[in-house]
């Protein structure tokens, strides 16, 4: 099946009828229509498929062993399907490429989807050439990337790979007050069966749309990234006093969303001073009503910094304005720091000889990926961008040409025929 007539059957998964972007939530049914069409993609290429208890998913697609029979032509090709938990045997580290398949809320349809699509036709590429691989070659899907459901990003990476524990994250709960627990025993998945192994990775390269204008300022289809920027989520909670809009004096109100409005802007001014990322673009209000002064508001900060230091100054000074402004406005502010990555600087000498492969540009990112956990973990990594016309990410306006896609499916496999050579 070609790129395009994979990247139809995902076209209308998760796409909301009004906005045109996609909703595809971890271990909704939507995510879950998507697992199925992973696993009959990766199953029609005769790959060895394992999925853990928390839906992730890898597709391998191992070297041939000169020991076995050989299938006469046309004949099915057995696919085995590694239980749960089940011991493997030791094996030569392969190449693990592939990304995620959920969307931030109202987001794009190319931010994930789009490394897994060309991940598949990468090797339909290879196979094409008659390419037989030395090593193993893996495509992967991570769960909960975004972070949108749960909170944390990259969750299923970062349980994956130890960074975090099925204990510590089973407790949060989603916007509707769902445990993270009970969404994955819903979707019919049980954590306790065990997680994906990495132990067989040797490298990994994911690639993924480019969320930003670099590519298209440099006038380049494809790229490879030599870092990502720090970047964290901070909850601030501003508390005062509910009273009547109408009959609450101006200067006896205790009014939580003055507070917020004024460390908001304090973080617009702090980044831009700083030449760095400030964001709030969550906000809870109770009692939420509009004749009402609130009594909590809830506001969540984005920040990103090109380096760990700068990201905790930035933070520091956008509390401590805040803080500030709490003290006369008679409020309280509590910041609590929910999620927090620090910098990510990729396999160099990796970056180096993918970028001659195309002579592709090398350039930093400031959006968090699965690939940096993986890098955090010690695994050699590195990222393939493609053009992004209009830069526009997370928005149902995201969008790669269909040319610059194949692209990056061309870059994708010779990438992956160096690396499992």
């Amino acid at each position: 099946m070609t790129f395009e007539a994979m990247w139809r059957d995902l076209h209308s998964v998760g796409r909301s009828a009004s906005s045109g972007g996609y909703f595809r939530q971890p271990w909704t049914s939507a995510e879950s229509e998507l697992r199925a069409w992973f696993t009959e993609a990766a199953l029609a290429r005769g790959l060895e498929l394992e999925t853990d208890g928390m839906g992730n998913q890898i597709g391998w697609w191992r070297p041939a062993d000169p020991t076995t029979q050989v299938v006469e032509e046309g004949a099915p090709r057995r696919t085995p399907v590694v239980e749960e938990g089940a011991p493997r045997p030791s094996r030569n580290p392969g190449v693990l490429t592939g990304s995620h398949l959920d969307s931030v809320l109202d987001g794009g349809a190319y931010d994930g989807p789009l490394g897994v699509v060309s991940a598949l036709a990468a090797i339909d590429v290879l196979r094409a050439r008659g390419f037989e691989p030395a090593r193993p070659i893996g495509v992967s899907v991570f769960t909960e990337e975004e972070g949108s459901r749960f909170g944390l990003a990259c969750l299923g990476s970062r349980l994956v790979t130890g960074a975090s524990t099925w204990e510590s994250a089973r407790g949060r709960r989603d916007r509707d007050g769902v445990f993270l627990g009970d969404a994955v025993e819903a979707a019919g998945l049980d954590p306790s069966k065990g997680l994906l192994s990495l132990d067989d990775v040797g490298c990994f390269v994911e690639l993924h749309v480019e969320q930003g204008r670099d590519l298209v300022d440099r006038d380049v289809a494809v790229g490879v990234a030599s870092e990502i920027w720090p970047h964290g989520r901070y909850r601030f909670d501003f508390a005062g006093e509910a009273n009547h809009a109408g009959t609450t004096r101006m200067e006896d109100r205790r009014d939580p969303m003055l507070t917020y409005a004024t460390t908001a802007l304090a973080a617009n001014e702090q980044a831009r001073l700083a030449g760095q990322r400030a964001t709030f673009g969550r906000l809870e209000v109770a009692p939420n009503g509009t004749n009402a002064v609130p009594s909590r508001v809830t506001a969540w900060l984005d920040a990103r910094c090109a380096s760990d230091d700068a990201l905790a100054q930035l933070v520091e000074a956008i509390s401590r304005q805040g803080a500030e402004r709490a003290s006369r406005d008679g409020t309280q502010l509590t910041v609590t720091a929910e999620s927090v990555s620090g910098s990510v600087a990729f396999d160099p000498d990796l970056a180096r000889d993918l970028a001659s492969i195309g002579d592709w540009p090398i350039i930093p990112t400031q959006a968090g990926h699965d690939a940096g956990i993986l890098s955090a973990a010690g695994i050699p990594t590195a990222m393939l961008f493609v053009r992004n016309p209009t830069g526009i990410s997370h928005s149902p306006d995201e969008f790669a040409e269909t040319a610059d896609c194949l692209a990056g499916v061309d870059a994708l496999a010779d990438t992956l025929a160096k690396l499992a050579s």
